[in-house]
């Protein structure tokens, strides 16, 4: 290889270095890009990327979460929180809130973020996301079978968490009511 050749792909290297930083930053967004929601601001915080299909202004949706993760301990957990930013989205989006219907089905570990203290006794974090999910007009509903076999005592629970059969049995009830599963 000549000298001309490894500086000339050198050259061509940076150059598309350059062009591809270029623009990625143009389409970059940070944690800095992100800010509160209009229906639920306190919880799932949103960015508005640039050029995105519009959402028709008279659009219904029926969406259901799935959370059997549970979240760190003091912390937010985020499957939950992933149904306030999704409302938040769509409000953003212009789509009534009338028009969002959003259903939380835990079970497994993330049952104890439904409970008003956490097993150390502090207050639960999740406390305040449950109570502006419910208030926005979501639901919140824990797996009865994970009440029993957690031994969970309805009344350490939120208020204004539902408890169902079973998560198997909420999400049927949900699908035949025309709710989709989000799959994130």
């Amino acid at each position: 290889m000549t000298v001309f050749t490894i500086r000339y792909f050198i050259t061509a290297l940076l150059a598309a270095t350059t062009m591809l930083s270029a623009s990625a930053t143009a389409y970059a967004f940070g944690p800095e890009d992100f800010m509160p929601g209009m229906a639920i601001p306190a919880y799932g915080a949103i960015a508005k990327p640039q050029n995105t299909r519009p959402v028709p202004s008279d659009q219904e949706f029926k969406v259901a979460f799935d959370v059997s993760e549970n979240g760190a301990d003091g912390q937010i957990n985020r499957r939950i929180e992933s149904a306030a930013r999704f409302i938040n989205m769509h409000v953003a989006a212009g789509v009534p809130l009338s028009n969002l219907n959003v259903a939380v089905v835990v079970h497994g570990e993330a049952a104890k973020d439904l409970l008003v203290t956490t097993e150390a006794g502090a207050p639960n974090p999740n406390e305040g996301l449950i109570k502006a999910l419910i208030a926005a007009g979501g639901t919140v509903t824990l797996c009865g079978q994970t009440a029993a076999f957690r031994d969970i005592d309805i009344d350490a629970l939120v208020e204004g968490v539902d408890v169902s059969l079973s998560a198997m049995t909420a999400h049927a009830t949900l699908q035949q009511q025309g709710y989709t599963l989000n799959p994130f």
